[in-house]
């Protein structure tokens, strides 16, 4: 699962951890510089659950914060038992697995290990924002040349203030567009 957003201050750490929270309490929870940074003794510690990248991004301004080979590598490892939960700041799955595939180098077959992109959207200033909000699910079922197949879940409908179930012909699309 990837949650992503633009702006900084959007809230994808925040709905991220939310996520799994609502996992079962016996599945096990590591991340990725808070837990260790030896990426194969996470992934094996992980089995069965997860494994948090903190961001997929090229400034290492935290602990966690990855790019290119680091992320080529965790993908590549994480087998079949292991799910991987990421946020990046981009704009809808199109643009996070591009980030992913082209800017990472991370190969179609490993990034379609990723089943869920869920994308945010941050009202008012980005530096002190009035309102956040989830303004789409997408299920991803794979990954072709670097483009996720992703089916709209659901959609916040920003004229009605609600979110709603997707459409059955709705593509990946941008946030908050789809």
């Amino acid at each position: 699962m990837i949650v992503v957003a633009v702006p900084r201050l959007a809230g994808k750490s925040t709905v991220l951890r939310a996520i799994l929270a609502e996992r079962p309490a016996s599945t096990p929870v590591l991340t990725l510089a808070e837990d260790g940074d030896v990426v194969d003794h996470l992934i094996q510690r992980s089995a069965g659950g997860y494994l948090v990248i903190p961001e997929i991004t090229q400034s290492a301004a935290m602990p966690g914060y990855v790019w290119g080979a680091d992320v080529r590598r965790i993908f590549q490892l994480a087998r079949e038992n292991v799910s991987l939960a990421a946020t990046l700041h981009a704009d809808g799955p199109d643009d996070a697995f591009a980030q992913i595939c082209e800017g990472c180098g991370v190969p179609d077959g490993d990034a379609s290990k990723i089943a869920f992109a869920v994308s945010l959207r941050s009202i008012g200033r980005w530096e002190e924002p009035t309102r956040r909000v989830v303004a789409s699910v997408h299920e991803i079922s794979g990954v072709e040349r670097g483009r996720p197949k992703a089916r709209l879940l659901y959609r916040w409908d920003e004229g009605r203030d609600a979110f709603v179930k997707g459409t059955r012909d709705a593509g990946s699309g941008r946030a908050g567009r789809a």
